[in-house]
């Protein structure tokens, strides 16, 4: 909106000329989120109380997480609310790829809250049913593969991080692999909340990486020296990614241990959502895998567990999964496990963002 507003008046006065750089942008969108989820924080952490959307514990955890129960949760609202109106605020309007990833968030962000107000209100800890969540996110994402694809500038081919040459053509079947991402990313944050601040610090680091590949992408002078696609208008998703991490540091402020509100499925559901939809189209979908890393692994432990239970009639591989309760269980302090993935995060972010020029 500021954009549209302020950045004509340049030719009158110099100074609004900034409003034409992205990076300028990008700053002030995270600036806004941030102090959005800042302010807002507390006053909205009491609604959720006053309106009993608190956080019901299921046996599904571990004996120690029963002190976290009445802690009050759906926080992800205030963070999809910091991310949309301080997108909207510096964003370019007419950009699709932002309207895009606005789908994503807000459709995921629905269907999180229709989740957690049946666990939380209506006592129904299955919430929404497995096949019924599915088929919306597939739905929505697939809705996301068709725009692209429909694109004559879109390329299918997935590129492979470390080796600039190699490209899988996908063809027809990009839609499902666009789909997959999207709802498998998804998930994937959603089986990680599951400690306070787990899930969000590396959600915000996955955000801050894939927000310098955006930039790259969309610059075209920067996309030829680092040999990797450019795409116009990618830049923009720039400021949609600053102001996710904005957003991200703000919630994690009253979500850090011991949280004061957690962000439910509302919350993990549409960050992740939103992830895995900015590495398609930035045309990082694979290192996703690195990006990611965290959620990905705490994914195939669950996936692991679950067959290895089924299989051997009983016995398990972890003493639970997610992957941070079997640490739980073996009697690392919360504290711990959270920081040390979010280490790990850091890590993978630093040996994603290498690939730039390591091809």
């Amino acid at each position: 909106m500021l954009y549209h507003l302020l950045y004509p008046l340049h030719t009158t006065f110099a100074l609004f000329n900034v409003f034409k750089y992205i990076t300028f942008r990008t700053i002030y969108a995270t600036i806004t989120a941030l102090i959005i989820c800042l302010l807002l924080g507390p006053w909205f952490i009491e609604k959720l109380g006053n309106l009993r959307l608190k956080e019901r514990i299921n046996g599904h955890t571990p004996k120690t997480h029963q002190g976290k129960s009445g802690t009050p949760t759906m926080g992800g609202m205030f963070i999809v609310f910091a991310i949309a109106f301080a997108t909207f605020l510096w964003v370019d309007l007419f950009n699709r790829y932002v309207w895009l990833v606005m789908l994503v968030l807000v459709s995921f962000a629905l269907m999180g809250f229709v989740d957690d107000y049946l666990k939380t209100i209506k006592g129904n800890m299955r919430g929404v049913p497995a096949k019924v969540r599915l088929l919306i996110e597939f739905s929505v994402a697939a809705i996301v593969g068709v725009i692209l694809m429909s694109d004559p500038g879109f390329d299918n081919a997935v590129a492979i991080p470390f080796f600039k040459n190699i490209h899988l053509d996908m063809g027809p079947f990009y839609i499902l692999f666009v789909m997959s991402v999207i709802v498998g990313t998804a998930n994937a944050v959603n089986l990680t909340d599951g400690l306070d601040g787990l899930a969000i610090g590396p959600a915000t680091i996955a955000a801050a990486t894939y927000l310098i590949f955006a930039y790259v992408t969309g610059n075209i002078k920067a996309a030829s020296y680092l040999q990797i696609p450019f795409i116009p208008g990618v830049g923009e998703m720039s400021i949609f990614l600053g102001a996710l991490v904005g957003a991200g540091l703000g919630f994690l402020w009253y979500n850090a241990y011991p949280a004061q509100v957690f962000m439910g499925d509302v919350g993990s559901l549409s960050l992740g959502g939103v992830i895995g939809t900015v590495a398609v189209i930035t045309k990082q979908e694979m290192l996703l895998l690195i990006v990611g890393g965290i959620f990905f692994v705490e994914a195939v432990s669950v996936i692991l567990q679950v067959g290895f239970f089924k299989f051997t009639k009983g016995k398990r591989i972890f003493r639970m999964a997610p992957l941070h309760h079997h640490f739980e269980l073996k009697g690392w302090p919360e504290p711990k496990i959270i920081v040390r993935f979010w280490i790990i995060s850091i890590f993978l972010a630093m040996v994603a963002i290498s690939t730039l020029k390591l091809r």
